[in-house]
């Protein structure tokens, strides 16, 4: 039981613990996020793509300018 709190200490009082708190946690969301990505890419694997689909980096530019002199 004095092993497990020593270790609960360092993970949360020491600058080393939390960093590699951190660190895990970093590791543990990549890790997920690839496994979701390689799921989701097996699922959809034949999607093309349709005009109602939408991208945030869409190539084809629409013309629309934040400038509202510009689109008039």
């Amino acid at each position: 039981m004095e092993a497990l709190t020593r270790f609960f200490s360092w993970l949360f009082n020491e600058r080393a613990g939390v960093l590699t708190l951190i660190g895990g946690g970093i590791v543990v969301f990549l890790i997920i996020a690839f496994v979701l990505e390689r799921c989701t890419r097996k699922q959809y694997f034949n999607h093309e793509k349709s005009e109602d689909d939408w991208d945030f980096f869409d190539d084809d530019e629409s013309g629309w300018s934040e400038f509202d002199d510009d689109n008039k």
